[in-house]
């Protein structure tokens, strides 16, 4: 165990991902990004896997094995996958600099700071202040 109590997670193979038909998985797929990308649902702390299959029409097993497949993981980690790119984005977006890291953390969804700090070490390998002290050098060298 390192920084922020990080552990590996292992390979698990759920017998019920191989009964989703591949169309459902495509549909579903769509759906999830169309609900993530243009409606950023993610930067609703109480939005769950739960509150997504009620929108979608099915279950969460479908809806994990729809983000299991097609995405990598798991619906925490693309949750915080989404919410950690935003939150790169707020960083170094000159209209946020007078933004906090509590603030910047609950725009993108997170509930608390440390949530906000583990999930976003645990993606970019570096706190979020650090992500945006690294981009104001940066900015500073260029001038």
């Amino acid at each position: 165990m390192g920084k922020y109590n990080l552990t590996e997670k292992k390979e698990k193979n759920a017998a019920y991902r191989s009964l989703v038909r591949a169309e459902l998985v495509d549909e579903l797929y769509e759906k999830i990004l169309d609900i993530f990308v243009s409606k950023k649902k993610y930067r609703d702390p109480d939005y769950s896997a739960k509150k997504l299959a009620e929108e979608l029409n099915t279950n969460t097993r479908y809806i994990s094995a729809v983000v299991n497949i097609r995405f990598r993981q798991n619906y925490s980690s693309l949750v915080n996958e989404y919410r950690i790119k935003d939150a790169m984005y707020l960083l170094v977006d000159k209209r946020y600099m007078d933004k906090t890291m509590e603030e910047i953390s609950a725009m993108v969804g997170f509930a608390n700071r440390q949530s906000f700090y583990a999930a976003f070490y645990k993606q970019e390998g570096m706190t979020p202040r650090t992500y945006r002290m690294n981009h104001l050098a940066k900015e500073n060298a260029k001038v």
